[in-house]
């Protein structure tokens, strides 16, 4: 089990580890519902604003709400999660309203993936294992094809840079597959753009 860590302080070192980082604000919840965590609430909505990547109070609560139902777990929203998908998004960094829709759907993806991917390593039951692959699955193959989506878009339609790629190993066996590199703002990954295949000598 991992042990719990005080998220104020892990902040608050983090921030501190870059100069002229502003961090973002928590979200409090109550029974009426939740709220941006900031002494100055005008303050703390043009914070929230700058890391969603939106530009005015509507498009800005939007997102918000829907991130905080995103993260929705065992019919409450997860502030941990909250707190992870907010800080992702601000990291990548969405420059319109078209990125910042898109990011929140990759950052949503990406925890729900990985809740599949707990409910996985701990079930035992063979309809429960089935189910839950299967949804993990549909998900890792949805993220990478957002971030080509992010990629693309920021390059103005512009694809990902793709290099053939030719190993050859011992005994003259060669792995022909073409490789799709997502280069840009939205950060660097790599993905096979079709399956490897073999090809003897």
């Amino acid at each position: 089990m991992i042990p719990a860590t005080d998220s104020q302080t892990t902040t608050a070192i983090a921030e501190s580890d870059r100069p002229g980082t502003t961090a973002v604000p928590r979200i409090k919840f109550s029974s009426r519902g939740f709220a941006i965590d900031h002494p100055d609430a005008e303050a703390g909505e043009r914070l929230m604003a700058d890391a969603l990547g939106v530009t005015d109070r509507e498009a800005m609560q939007g997102i918000l709400t829907q991130l905080v139902k995103a993260s929705v777990n065992g019919r409450k929203p997860d502030k941990a999660d909250l707190a992870l998908m907010i800080s992702m998004v601000k990291s990548i960094k969405p420059r319109d309203s078209i990125e910042a829709m898109l990011v929140a759907q990759m950052v949503s993806v990406h925890v729900t993936a990985m809740r599949c991917a707990y409910r996985l390593a701990r079930t035992d039951d063979p309809a429960g294992q089935d189910s839950a692959a299967r949804a993990f699955g549909r998900l890792v193959r949805t993220f990478p094809a957002q971030v080509e989506a992010l990629t693309r878009y920021r390059n103005n339609g512009e694809p990902a840079i793709t290099v053939q790629n030719l190993s050859v190993g011992d005994g003259g066996k060669a792995i022909v597959g073409n490789v799709t590199q997502i280069v840009g703002d939205a950060g660097m990954a790599i993905a096979p753009a079709d399956a490897q295949r073999d090809v003897h000598a």
